[in-house]
């Protein structure tokens, strides 16, 4: 009887728009910050600071350049406009859970659209969508192992909560370069 009463909680798994909301803004802020590195890469190339290897003449750097610095500026400001969530709720076994489960899930459905939706009809909409890729690649095998790390951290040495959003976010970024 013991053992029915210590799982119930287990068992009543819902899913509330905080958690989601969390996980979608790292990945907004995750895919925003990749894309605005990206531009700003081509503006170096575009002005001979960097060899050139993507773009083919300056002004077609400096119109991608300004392209990609207005969709990053977008992507960037859903989660601080719309969402306002910067708070990962990861006490619990059950938030952990469902955390990791809404990773791989918006991780997945991200990879798909990158991969079937779009297709590069020049260098630079190719190196987009890696981007795009990279960051879905990353949500699927070292988010969920950070989320279990930090989650860990907060109980046994007192991690602060405050600061798992953003470390989480760090992570994400850095291991994202690694799967470009």
């Amino acid at each position: 009887m013991n053992y029915e009463n210590i799982n119930n909680p287990l068992m009543q798994f819902s899913f509330e728009k905080k958690y989601f909301y969390s996980i979608f803004g790292l990945y907004l802020f995750s895919l925003g910050s990749l894309v605005l590195g990206y531009s700003f890469y081509l503006l170096l190339e575009s002005t001979g600071l960097v060899e050139r290897s993507t773009i083919t003449w300056n002004a077609q750097g400096l119109f991608w350049f300004l392209i990609l610095f207005c969709v990053a500026i977008f992507i960037l400001f859903i989660p601080v406009e719309f969402l306002n969530t910067f708070k990962i709720y990861n006490i619990s076994f059950k938030d952990l859970l469902t955390n990791v489960i809404l990773v791989i899930f918006t991780s997945l459905s991200f990879l798909v659209f990158f991969q079937f939706f779009l297709s590069p009809s020049n260098q630079i909409l190719s190196d987009i969508i890696d981007l795009g890729k990279a960051v879905s690649f990353s949500g699927f095998i070292t988010v969920p192992l950070i989320l279990f790390l930090v989650h860990n951290l907060t109980r046994t040495i007192g991690f602060p909560e405050k600061f798992s959003y953003s470390f989480t976010l760090f992570v994400w970024v850095i291991s994202s370069q690694l799967f470009l």
